[in-house]
């Protein structure tokens, strides 16, 4: 029975003794933030100034007025500041350099006179800086342990030894304790800022995702207007085919009666896909029912553009003819996000509007200088989201597109939309 207490009693004692060894020998030090890797070499010279310093007054305070003598005075003086340089890189082993010499100090030195103990004078500064940048590198548990052996380890060594001098345990205590309690405060500053830091990356990716989506479901649901207008046609058209032929064979009554059924049922899921698509739509019933715009209505958005007092300059190169009714409103729609982003960004500048048809693809380029006023104007009807929506359409289309700022002020948007081969 008294075997069985006594394995308790040591497993359960030997639980925090791993959980010391874990974290005041084997946990990693946090990562030096990113801003502070390029003051390191600067932070490196002061603290080798610091340590120099104070190490030269602790080799002295050995050597003459601890009694240590030239040899254990200048090895024992010489070992806190260099671990207090070393601390920077590895707080720990820097942390264990220091206590042990504090400690060996305390236990060997003959003190000439009333001197600090077990500390010396120039010992609890660098013992101070040594747990201030522990506590920046390492968790707080950590951080608080480190600081506990510290004290503990001073007041073994006054109740070892009571030699004549004066005890500076309490004055020490609280150094240690104040620099431990800062560096822990920098620290958690330091890791509630790198959280709100991610947490804002996430939210901005999830707000670029969402928005990428909303772009897309905007483009989808105008893009089934075209494909229903053209699914009906075909309908209508298998409808009337047997009418226009002198006795139409049952064959090709029944392959006009599938098509036509094909339609109205693709037309019918298309309706079902709308609905999902504008279930949360803010647009008006009017706007809903309008046609898709294409590229006749140009001169319309071009004069809305100068009616809001921004000049516009069109010039239009090639044959001007229709194209498939994706590629019109595409076109449209970039021309209208173009002059939309002039207005909010640019006020007062000039705007040149290019369209190019060629024998494959339309080429659009739209152009503004510099502002000349301070105040954005009012953006075009019906914008959605600028410059992802204009990639995001011509990425549809197969096509090219390229933004960027122009020489002297201003800015350009480039795309190329290619036709198919039904243009």
């Amino acid at each position: 029975m008294r075997k069985g207490r006594g394995s308790r009693f040591l497993a359960a004692l030997g639980t925090p003794v791993r959980t010391l060894r874990n974290d005041l020998w084997t946990a990693p030090p946090d990562p030096l933030p990113r801003g502070w890797r390029d003051w390191q070499p600067t932070v490196v010279v002061l603290l080798t100034l610091v340590a120099f310093g104070l190490g030269v007054a602790n080799i002295n305070q050995s050597i003459w007025q601890y009694g240590l003598g030239p040899t254990y005075g200048f090895v024992l003086g010489v070992i806190p500041p260099v671990a207090l340089v070393v601390t920077l890189f590895r707080p720990l082993p820097g942390w264990w350099a220091t206590t042990v010499t504090m400690v060996l100090v305390a236990l060997l030195s003959r003190p000439h006179g009333a001197q600090m103990y077990p500390w010396t004078g120039a010992g609890i500064p660098l013992h101070a800086i040594v747990l201030l940048l522990l506590a920046l590198r390492v968790r707080p548990r950590v951080a608080a342990e480190a600081l506990v052996i510290s004290v503990l380890a001073g007041v073994a060594c006054t109740a070892v030894e009571s030699p004549a001098h004066n005890v500076d345990l309490y004055p020490a205590a609280l150094i240690l304790t104040l620099a431990t309690v800062i560096g822990a405060s920098l620290r958690g500053r330091r890791v509630a800022r790198s959280q709100l830091d991610v947490q804002a990356e996430l939210t901005a990716e999830e707000r670029a995702r969402r928005t990428l989506l909303e772009e897309r479901t905007r483009i989808a649901r105008e893009l089934h207007d075209v494909v229903a207008h053209h699914m009906s046609v075909i309908s209508i058209q298998a409808q009337v085919a047997p009418h226009l032929v002198d006795n139409p064979s049952e064959a090709l009554k029944e392959n006009l009666i599938g098509i036509r059924a094909n339609a109205v049922d693709a037309l019918t899921e298309l309706r079902r896909v709308l609905g999902v698509l504008r279930s949360e739509d803010e647009l008006s019933e009017a706007m809903r029912h309008a046609p898709q715009p294409t590229l006749e209505r140009l001169d319309e958005l071009v004069d809305n553009v100068r009616g809001a007092g921004q000049p516009v300059d069109v010039r239009i190169t090639g044959a001007r003819r229709p194209l498939p009714p994706g590629v019109e409103l595409s076109a449209f729609r970039i021309v209208q996000e173009a002059l939309s982003n002039v207005l909010r960004h640019a006020p007062g500048a000039a705007i040149r509007v290019e369209l190019g048809y060629q024998a494959t693809a339309l080429a659009i380029r739209i152009t503004n200088d510099a502002s000349t006023r301070a105040e954005p104007r009012p953006a075009a009807p019906g914008g959605g989201h600028g410059l992802l929506g204009m990639r995001e359409r011509v990425a549809m289309l197969g096509g090219e597109f390229a933004d960027g700022l122009v020489p002297g002020g201003g800015y350009e948007v480039v795309a190329r939309l290619p036709l198919g081969d039904d243009s």
